[in-house]
């Protein structure tokens, strides 16, 4: 069915598309490469924060409009990962969130043929917004992992920072997978990573996704879970459910049934997304940049909060953290009060 809805598109309107847009389909995870944030602003504060606060965690707020108490880091090396970009400071987020990137780096690697995982941006030591690339990973319940295995040495921390990123679309075509770059062991990864229960979605580019329902032949129960969206060439969006219990924190809608491979994936693949919008007569707004007030309240006791004593001591524990009075952050048991925009920014 996709095949027959995206072939209704002509070769030159995707030639025109692949003009427009197909640099920045290929490199699209170095984009939304912000200016610097205005002083004061929820980015410049939350992003000048070094480290998270001590007590248990808690994703506050929404994927793309909330902050982190209590966050560990994912240790910079492991026998089967390494964390890359570690001047951005954003391997934090909610110990679920560093455990399931652990299992899946030896699952992968003991069931997949995937030689080990470069883990991108997580969270920043106190989530919030971020200076740069993303519009979520605010709540410690996303994590970004590379397309490219991890090489049978540790890095260096210049390589860290400066490895390029390997897209898997080919860049003479409209949203076509290079299958010099993509191999099944690609496909049993994201499967891996889609069949933990807790994983409750992951963002691909939509010709991954497209890649994934022509060719994988396997227990297709998890299928839906990959979710398609622009950006994600080089690297997969993995996002976790609001862990059980996690007073505060706002879920997003579970995916819908089936294994996505229908009329919702021919929309991505096709003009629709890229078309210019309707002219306004209104005058263009300036958008007002995000302040620490439009947070949930209790964002700003997460900034106030004690630190733990060092970055060690939140990745590995050998310090104790000083607590908090009632050992939580306030917040209210009806969750922020604020409901997430019907529009829901993915990355």
């Amino acid at each position: 069915m996709i095949s027959l809805l995206v072939r209704t598109i002509s070769t030159v309107s995707k030639l025109a598309l692949a003009t427009t847009i197909g640099a920045g389909l290929v490199t699209g995870d170095a984009l939304a490469q912000q200016a610097g944030p205005t002083p004061g602003s929820a980015k410049a504060i939350f992003g000048g924060v070094a480290l998270p606060t001590a007590g248990p965690p808690q994703s506050i707020g929404f994927y793309a409009k909330g902050c982190l108490a209590g966050a560990v880091a994912l240790p910079t090396d492991g026998p089967t990962w390494q964390a890359m970009r570690l001047s951005r400071n954003r391997r934090w987020g909610r110990p679920e969130m560093v455990g399931l990137l652990e299992r899946l780096s030896r699952d992968a690697a003991k069931y997949d043929g995937w030689p080990g995982l470069l883990v991108g941006d997580m969270a920043q030591p106190r989530g919030g917004p971020m200076f740069n690339g993303h519009a979520s990973h605010q709540i410690g319940l996303d994590a970004d992992v590379w397309l490219t295995p991890m090489p049978s040495r540790t890095l260096t921390a210049a390589e860290r920072e400066s490895l390029p990123f390997t897209s898997m679309l080919a860049k003479d075509k409209f949203l076509t997978i290079n299958d010099r770059v993509w191999t099944p062991a690609h496909a049993r990864l994201l499967m891996r990573a889609a069949s933990y229960p807790e994983v409750q979605r992951i963002f691909v580019n939509p010709a991954i996704k497209k890649k994934m329902c022509d060719s994988w032949t396997g227990d297709r129960t998890n299928l839906g879970k990959l979710r398609p969206e622009y950006g994600h060439d080089s690297h997969f969006h993995i996002r976790l459910g609001c862990p059980p219990g996690s007073v505060g924190c706002t879920p997003q809608a579970p995916v819908a049934a089936g294994d996505g491979c229908d009329k919702t994936l021919a929309w991505w693949l096709g003009p629709e997304p890229w078309a210019k919008p309707k002219p306004s007569t209104k005058p263009p707004v300036k958008p007002r940049e995000v302040m620490v007030s439009d947070l949930p309240k209790a964002c700003q006791a997460v900034l106030d909060a004690p630190s733990v004593p060092s970055a060690r001591a939140a990745t590995y524990g050998t310090a104790a953290a000083p607590t908090t009075a009632t050992g939580t952050l306030p917040v209210s048991s009806s969750g922020t009060g604020n409901t997430p925009p019907g529009s829901i920014p993915q990355q």
